[in-house]
């Protein structure tokens, strides 16, 4: 019976005797434990798939259901929590495989000609599961999702030339939203992962050419030629059971924790990055505000160029370790210095970890720090109209400005300046007026310190009493002091 039905397919398709030519497929120098982090890497890739895929049933992405439709599937959904943990723990698994085969492959000296295209294509692979992971941080919705993401949107937008497009392209908007939301989604669900299926498609087809690199041809003499099946493909099945099992394992027993819904207005809330991106952060913590764009933009751009056109900056033919010492060795000391800033950038937050706990507990309290108008915002005594301007002006300021500028006025270190003590905000009403109405863009310095954020403009979706009512608000507020902004004012203002 079996063998009719597979003699029919056979026939139709050829496919029985192309999977008989792959499982007798030598592999040269003989199977080994180190050839199987591609094979380990498709198969969590696939996990990711149909993980992700279930987890868009249930998913709706916009800034009023996102949060809510990712808490019932926590609570209402038939192991929904764990169908997200095992999401969720399946991207760290598959970055750590990833990386992985692409150092085995550089101990290996298995860039080298002909497979200069089979690396390049490895390392855009490398690329887009990283940003799989940054996009995918953002759709929770809750507090650290929306700091976070809000960091790395404004790293982008510090980019020269590019950026204010690449920040504008990310955020679809003056601030974060449902626009926001859905643009991450579409990037997450739809354009990445088709990109990376056909990059995977390429690299098997230029693989297939080539055929396995392994080992060199001094080390391959010492060692026989072994058959892909059984053996190889048994090493294959093994490390890809153990890397399922390891996430199911961390699902269950560190299920990732779904923070509250993000307001913009808690700007006390301390963001952190996923892991793997936390090397970036420490080097990052470790820059002072000037060189920012270097720490987050430079060195990273350096990094992916060398990694890219690896093959060809190194111009040694021999594949053997042995001959390969100074490129080894710079890659070791590389791997380390990630490993010390991701172990220093995680040092550095876990203050800001433990605040943050503390916050959440006041959140769940009933006790929410910073939403609505901060202490302190009263405008002068007597100024009865002044102080109806204030009030307005802080519902404003909250749902539109804080996220930047911090919900007390203290700004964000390097990319938004603060507007407590702040002589423009306490200046010329004009020129407050034409910042905010226009925005504004490139390195401003602010009591000495350079920011690099991109102020947008408001004038299209503030209308010029509201406009007046948050520049009056900011004006009376955190110790400056000066004049109402008046909406005729901002009428009139070019």
């Amino acid at each position: 019976m079996v063998e009719s039905v597979l003699s029919w397919v056979e026939e139709r398709t050829g496919m029985v005797s192309l999977v008989k030519g792959l499982l007798d497929e030598d592999v040269p120098g003989g199977t080994s434990y180190w050839y199987v982090f591609g094979s380990a890497t498709l198969i969590v890739l696939i996990i990711q798939i149909v993980t992700g895929i279930l987890l868009t049933f249930y998913y709706a992405p916009s800034a009023a259901t996102a949060w809510e439709s990712t808490r019932f599937i926590y609570d209402k959904v038939i192991l929904g929590k764990y169908l997200i943990g095992v999401h969720y723990w399946g991207a760290s698994v598959m970055i750590i495989l990833v990386t992985l085969h692409l150092l085995q492959v550089l101990v290996w000296g298995a860039y080298k000609r002909p497979r200069e295209l089979q690396w390049f294509i490895g390392v855009i692979m490398f690329i887009c599961t990283l940003v799989l992971g940054l996009t995918g941080y953002l759709l929770p919705w809750d507090l650290n999702a929306y700091f976070a993401s809000q960091v790395s949107i404004n790293i982008a937008g510090s980019a020269p030339i590019a950026g204010p497009f690449v920040q504008q392209f990310l955020q679809d908007g003056p601030t974060m939203g449902t626009l926001t939301i859905n643009r991450f989604f579409g990037l997450h669900v739809w354009l990445t992962p088709i990109v990376l299926l056909l990059l995977v498609g390429a690299h098997l087809f230029i693989f297939r050419h080539n055929g396995p690199a392994g080992p060199t041809e001094e080390e391959a003499a010492k060692r026989r030629i072994g058959k892909f099946f059984p053996t190889q493909l048994f090493m294959d099945t093994v490390i890809s059971v153990l890397a399922f099992v390891a996430i199911v394992i961390l699902a269950i027993v560190l299920p990732p924790e779904l923070l509250p819904k993000a307001q913009p207005s808690l700007s006390q809330f301390q963001p952190y990055p996923a892991w793997y991106f936390m090397p970036l952060f420490g080097i990052l913590r470790m820059t002072p505000p000037e060189l920012d764009v270097v720490a987050t933009i430079v060195l990273p751009t350096i990094f992916v160029l060398v990694l890219l056109f690896l093959p060809w900056i190194d111009r040694n033919p021999d594949r053997s370790w042995r001959r390969r010492p100074w490129l080894l060795t710079i890659s070791a000391l590389v791997v380390i210095v990630v490993i010390a800033t991701g172990l220093y950038g995680q040092a550095s937050v876990s203050q800001g970890q433990a605040a943050n706990a503390q916050l959440v507990k006041q959140i769940q309290s009933g006790q929410v720090p910073g939403v609505g108008a901060p202490a302190g915002a009263a405008a002068p005594s007597g100024a009865t109209q002044v102080a109806a301007a204030v009030g307005n002006g802080a519902a404003i300021f909250s749902q539109n400005c804080a996220s930047c500028h911090g919900a007390q006025g203290q700004g964000t270190p390097g990319v938004f300046p603060p507007l407590a003590g702040n002589a423009v905000v306490s200046g010329g009403a004009g020129k407050v007026i034409g910042i905010v109405k226009n925005g504004l863009s490139g390195k401003i310095v602010v009591k000495s310190q350079r920011y690099n954020g991109q102020m947008p403009s408001w004038k299209a979706t503030l209308s010029p009493a509201q406009i007046a009512a948050v520049i009056t608000y900011i004006r009376s507020s955190w110790g400056n002091h000066a004049s109402k902004v008046s909406e005729a004012q901002v009428k009139s203002a070019k």
